[in-house]
């Protein structure tokens, strides 16, 4: 392990020594047999008691992932993904993937073990809900690790311990490359905050700044040499820079990620391989320099790419996005299409002039999804009791229902919701009666309140999922029309269940279909355990900044 330096220094040494690793690499003669490469992605948005929610480590991990198995080399049977697990649970799959190194060396096999861990840190713990697990502890598990090569990245606050320097930030995993890399063992560790400064999310972005920057990296922004190959300097270089500047200007001031090594041997560490994938944009000669943001359907920035004077080529999963030129006075907007197993290439002749006012993608669009905030809904549905009919000794008839609701979204962290509603049905109904030889009739109202909680799903995209637990109070009445009967009142609390869809009508409005099931007491003049569902439809509005 690297003894302790300031972080000024941390920048310069990794690039003074990377570079010194690479020049080994080129006069070294690469050792033959195969490469497998494993890894472990842990996201977590718990921390437990002492800690707030965090919004995106879950997606920086689960971006760490996709990554890996497009461009890193890492096939899906050797990549394992924990989102929201608890510490046994990570202890448990180190171990499977230990189990599997092993098996693989006793095949001959050289192997590398990516370790990505996005989430909180405190007290010298990572905290992964309400569970703890020691960091020196983790450390030392990896130091003794099976596999020839081990890359450990903590994408945490404070966890800048680990590499025993000041100047630390959050980032994901990385790749190595094969040949190149045989001869080298050993230990990397890259963490995203000091070990007295804490990581930093971004709305803006979508993402930790640093996983954000490493990720964008690792698609080809970082790829300095041209040669469509993301080393660990150039990953380094760019990320450490981009995260400076990006947090510079933050309240809680600027990050400086830092790293550790304790490796042998020879070889340079290739992340990701852009050229080899052929999937994803290219921006020629002929483009205009300066930076490009590319954006996705979601409006999440995937990357940002800096072109000077060479080509350039970034990697994308197939899909549609939206690319953007900041000039000093307009933008230059335009889309392009991905399509799997293409090159597309930029047509800069294409983008169009926006004026900043105009701009169509002002941050990531995720700032007042995942942000606290509310909705309200107006609704029609009908409720079905489980009973017999009123003219065959029913006590309550179905009806039909109009009313209104108000939602407050990630109040309780992100995806939890907590809605509150008011309804009124109305309907008619009989009951036999022997004083009048006839059914006698009434008009039947209904009043409820409720309050709901929910958790929903895929908040950003189109189509949002939920389900939950509601708790209703039902005033029910039936007024006779004879007067010979006196007018009947009931009051019951009912608890339930919910389950619905929403489909997002552009930014602020969507429809929703909704279903809930709720338990029925009726203890009057009889006990009986009944019960009545709801289905309805509901147009809502949300109230985002």
């Amino acid at each position: 392990m690297s003894p302790a330096l300031p972080a000024s220094w941390s920048l310069r040494l990794a690039l003074a020594w990377l570079a010194t690793f690479a020049l080994q690499a080129q006069t070294a003669p690469a050792p033959s047999g195969p490469q497998r490469r494993f890894a472990l992605i842990i996201g977590n948005d718990q921390g437990g008691e002492g800690t707030r929610p965090l919004l995106y480590a879950a997606d920086d991990a689960r971006r760490m992932h996709e990554v890996l198995l497009r461009l890193g080399g890492t096939t899906p049977d050797d990549a394992m993904l924990l989102i929201n697990d608890s510490s046994d649970d990570v202890l448990t799959a180190l171990a499977e993937v230990e189990r599997r190194i092993r098996d693989a060396r006793q095949r001959g096999e050289r192997t590398t073990l990516f370790f990505y861990y996005s989430g909180h840190a405190k007290d010298g713990a990572l905290r992964l809900g309400s569970t703890k697990l020691p960091m020196e502890s983790v450390k030392a598990r990896l130091a003794q690790g099976p596999a020839d090569m081990r890359v450990a990245v903590f994408d945490a606050c404070r966890s800048g311990a680990l590499t025993r320097t000041k100047g630390v930030r959050k980032a994901p995993a990385f790749e190595v490359e094969t040949d190149a890399t045989r001869a080298a063992k050993g230990l990397v560790i890259l963490t995203s905050s000091a070990s007295d400064e804490d990581s930093q999310e971004s709305d803006a972005i979508g993402a930790s700044y640093f996983s954000y920057h490493l990720v964008s990296g690792l698609l080809g922004s970082a790829d300095q040499s041209g040669d469509g190959r993301v080393s660990l300097a150039e990953a380094y270089a760019y990320a450490y820079e981009r995260t400076v500047a990006a947090t510079a200007d933050s309240a809680a001031g600027p990050q400086h990620p830092t790293f550790s090594f304790d490796l042998a041997g020879n070889g340079d560490l290739v992340l990701t391989d852009v050229v080899q994938r052929r999937e994803g944009l290219r921006i020629p000669v002929e483009a205009p320099a300066g930076t490009y943001f590319l954006i996705d359907r979601r409006g999440v920035v995937v990357a940002e790419i800096t072109k000077s004077e060479a080509e350039r080529t970034i990697a994308l999963a197939p899909g549609t996005y939206t690319v953007k030129r900041r000039l000093p006075d307009r933008l230059r907007v335009g889309e392009v299409k991905i399509v799997d197993g293409q090159l597309s290439t930029l047509d800069e002749a294409q983008l169009k002039n926006a004026r900043f006012s105009d701009d169509p993608v002002k941050g990531t669009g995720l700032s007042t999804v995942y942000a606290r905030h509310w909705s309200i809904s107006a609704t029609g549905q009908y409720q079905a009791i489980f009973d017999a009919p009123t003219t065959r000794g029913g006590i309550f008839p179905s009806a039909p229902l109009v009313g209104g609701e108000a939602t407050v979204h990630n109040f309780f962290g992100r995806g939890f919701a907590w809605s509150f509603d008011g309804q009124y049905g109305w309907s008619t109904g009989a009951v036999a009666s022997a004083r009048l030889g006839t059914p006698a009739t009434y008009r039947y109202s209904l009043i409820t309140v409720g309050t709901s909680l929910l958790y929903e799903w895929n908040q950003e995209g189109s189509w949002v999922p939920f389900a939950g637990a509601r708790l209703n109070l039902s005033l029910m009445s039936r007024e006779f029309d004879d007067a010979l009967f006196p007018r009947q009142g009931f009051t019951t609390m009912s608890p339930g269940v919910v389950l619905g869809l929403k489909y997002r009508i552009g930014r602020s409005f969507g429809l929703v279909a909704r279903g809930r099931v709720h338990y029925l007491l009726y203890n009057v003049d009889e006990t009986k355990n009944l019960g009545f569902a709801e289905v309805g439809l509901l147009v809502s509005y949300e109230f985002r900044d």
